[in-house]
């Protein structure tokens, strides 16, 4: 009988475990199950993690595995099961799984690092530049804060707008240092809140009613206060000695939650996110994984950290699309911190203003329980809206004139201007208006279907959004080498201009993915205008969560660009877009208006949403969507195919259809297959995209075929030849 070896998932697009013996001079035991090791892969090494021990699958040219990472366990417990319960799921490679879930140097087998704090110190020579550097400058300021001692960057944060740049500066001067102080932060006492009113104190009462695991809805008109209801609820997770993981939807948000945060809870609130630097990603999640960090705020990928202590799982803005990972393993974090939550037995919390109609349906059956706030937080009142026809209106970049005099009027009053756009760049398309040339993508446009390349910098650059392709505009039309080129639709650029050029006496700030790129970016924006007067013109960056409370008019140009999209859920976006944006106005004492321009005033979805609010547009789209068959009344599951010729990614999908729909044998649930199709988007970044949609109306028929057939597809020869993956619930049929 051969000795047990180990089986590790390694972080390769092969859906299966590697055996391996155990290191020189040590045994497998049910105890590595969890660590980390590094292995031999071919002429490479790489770092794994140990799932299992038991007899190999064949003894022969077993190699043996290097080292082991870790001295216990990295991943046990209900963290393993549930990311190995997501690789069944997801229908991934459970290598690649483990590997997402921890941050890049983690996941290249370097040890747990110490979860020291920062802090940043003035060195002896800072002490004694200091009556040198300019008044008034910010790295005067940080230098004499730094006087007193050493502080951590979670107090610069509190007391410094912009101090990195000048502790920057000062480094480089050798003025100051950054130096690791204990991760207890100092943090000071936390502030009292607003009181609830009655309806957020019944929300935070039957929360904390809550035992064990239960899905809650939290439902709230924008600017009723769900963040207080989400502070209360963690306080008391608090006071219970357990961990708390905040999920948000965008980078952008996490600088104004933190902020909040630390001041209302009076402990140290971690943040998780991208735009962290992967050193300080790994501490956060150590910091975590010891149960030092008590609460933590992150995007979508912290929805993998470890929580030893759980007690609660807020997942704020639920609906929002950004919670899906579009690449690598499509997972969609608010439904993998659902089963995270039933694991933990622990509550999760769901808030939105405008819940996505799967969690309403779950709701409506019972199997989540639904909270309403109908009331906005303080006198605030909600907007009036104005549904405004521009049909043969002159329009300046998109604007008609009574919309320019709004907002005028808005200035004028001291109150700040939203125009939003969700399109950035300066103009869709370059057109020639003497033959009507346009720039194309080469990347992404096929003989059939063009794929028009994004003015920017004020008409000087052309960008394409989907494969990131720039070049210069041309001098001339490359067909008929006519100078009539002419940028066609507008973007935030082009508002930016316009709004900047007739409103000349107040600040103009854009706010899109263009000019939020730094870190803080979006902070520093709207800490620049603060509650002056002024006009943001901002992408659906603007429409999520962000509190302006000086904020009395929105206007919303180019409502028609989502009316008569082919997507089944381009309602649903629509409608939650406009909700979004409406509700950022009038939220503290002055009233707010909200525009809406359209050349379609009379579309049912319009009306829908200002007869019957947000609740009787949901009511009827899921009565549209069930007698159609889509989700939630159906489950999907999508297989999207990339290749250089159209032809071979055609044949991947054909052999792969004819494997799905033999799997099982005559027993098997039906399942409805649509396709080989070619992919609403045809080519990107040089690849031509086909893809197979499969639909059932139960899910574990569904799953129960993939796994059928998925090793059959794996070995298929044209698998070799394309670019292939499954993705199970797709959002976007794109």
């Amino acid at each position: 009988m051969s000795a047990a070896c180990l089986r590790v998932a390694l972080p390769v697009p092969l859906p299966r475990l590697f055996d391996y013996l155990p290191p020189d001079g040590q045994t497998a035991a049910a105890g590595d199950v969890g660590r980390r090791v590094r292995v031999p892969f071919g002429p490479r090494e790489l770092a794994g993690v140990v799932v299992a021990v038991g007899p190999p699958e064949t003894a022969a040219g077993l190699r043996r595995a290097l080292a082991f990472a870790d001295p216990a366990p990295l991943f046990h417990g209900e963290l393993l099961d549930s990311l190995l319960w997501l690789a069944r799921y997801t229908h991934a490679p459970p290598g690649e799984v483990l590997a997402t879930a921890l941050p890049a140097p983690l996941r290249a087998g370097e040890p747990l690092p110490d979860t020291h704090a920062w802090a940043w110190a003035l060195t002896e020579a800072g002490a004694t530049a200091l009556a040198g550097l300019r008044r008034g400058t910010r790295p005067r300021r940080l230098a004499e804060l730094l006087q007193a001692g050493p502080l951590d960057e979670d107090r610069l944060d509190r007391e410094l707008d912009g101090w990195r740049p000048a502790a920057r500066s000062l480094s480089r001067r050798r003025f100051a240092e950054r130096v690791a102080v204990p991760a207890i932060a100092q943090t000071p006492a936390a502030q009292p809140g607003p009181l609830p009113n009655p309806g957020q104190q019944a929300a935070i009462e039957a929360i904390a009613a809550v035992e064990g695991f239960a899905a809650v809805l939290l439902e709230g008109i924008t600017g009723s206060g769900k963040t207080e209801v989400y502070l209360h609820a963690i306080a008391q997770c608090l006071a219970r000695g357990r961990q708390a993981l905040v999920l948000v939807p965008e980078i952008g948000l996490t600088p104004q939650t933190l902020a909040r945060f630390r001041a209302r809870l009076g402990v140290p609130v971690h943040a998780l996110h991208s735009n962290l630097a992967d050193g300080e990603r790994a501490r956060v999640w150590a910091a975590a994984w010891s149960g030092q960090a008590r609460v933590i705020v992150g995007t979508r990928s912290a929805v993998f950290t470890p929580l030893p202590d759980a007690g609660l799982i807020v997942i704020d803005e639920e609906h929002d699309g950004s919670y899906k990972q579009q690449d690598g393993i499509r997972y969609h974090a608010r439904d993998f911190a659902l089963v995270r939550g039933k694991a933990l037995g622990v509550p999760v919390l769901l808030g939105s203003a405008t819940p996505s109609l799967e969690t309403l349906h779950n709701a409506g059956a019972g199997r989540y329980a639904h909270l309403r706030l109908r009331q906005r937080a303080g006198d605030a009142s909600p907007p009036q809206v104005r549904i405004l026809d521009v049909r043969k209106r002159p329009l300046q970049a998109g604007l008609a004139p009574e919309t320019l005099e709004t907002i005028g009027a808005a200035l004028r009053e001291g109150g700040q201007v939203l125009v939003f756009k969700n399109r950035r760049g300066y103009a869709p398309v370059l057109l020639c208006h003497d033959c009507g040339w346009s720039a194309q993508c080469p990347r992404c446009s096929t003989p059939l279907q063009g794929t028009p390349m994004t003015v920017h910098a004020g008409g000087g650059r052309l960008v394409c959004h989907h494969c990131g392709h720039r070049q210069a505009r041309p001098p001339a039309c490359p067909d008929c080498a006519s100078l009539a080129l002419q940028p066609q639709g507008i973007g935030t650029e082009r508002l930016e201009e316009l709004l900047a050029e007739r409103f000349a006496d107040w600040p103009v700030l854009r706010i899109d993915r263009g000019t939020t790129a730094r870190r803080d970016g979006l902070a520093r924006l709207l800490a620049e205008l603060g509650q002056k007067p002024g006009i943001l013109v901002g992408t659906q960056i603007l429409a999520k969560g962000h509190d302006l409370p000086n904020l009395t008019r929105v206007v919303v140009v180019g409502v028609d660009e989502g009316l008569f999209s082919t997507d089944f859920r381009a309602g649903e976006k629509l409608a939650q877009l406009l909700v979004q944006v409406a509700g950022r106005a009038g939220r503290a004492q002055r009233p707010g208006q909200v525009w809406w321009q359209t050349h379609h005033p009379d579309h049912p979805l319009l009306h829908a949403l200002i007869q019957g609010g947000y609740d009787g547009f949901a009511r009827d789209e899921l009565a549209l969507r069930q007698a159609a068959g889509f989700p939630p009344f159906a489950h999907l599951a999508l297989l999207r195919a990339e290749a250089q010729q159209a032809e071979a990614a055609g044949a991947f999908l054909q052999a792969a259809r004819d494997i799905l729909l033999e799997a099982g044998g005559p027993a098997a649930a039906p399942i409805d297959l649509h396709g080989p199709i070619t992919a609403p988007m045809a080519r990107r970044a040089g690849l031509y995209r086909m893809q197979l949609l499969l639909s059932c109306p139960h899910r574990p028929a569904l799953h129960a075929r993939l796994d059928a057939a998925l090793p059959a597809i794996h070995a298929l020869p044209q698998a070799r030849r394309t670019r292939w993956s499954l993705d199970v619930d797709p959002v976007d049929l794109y």
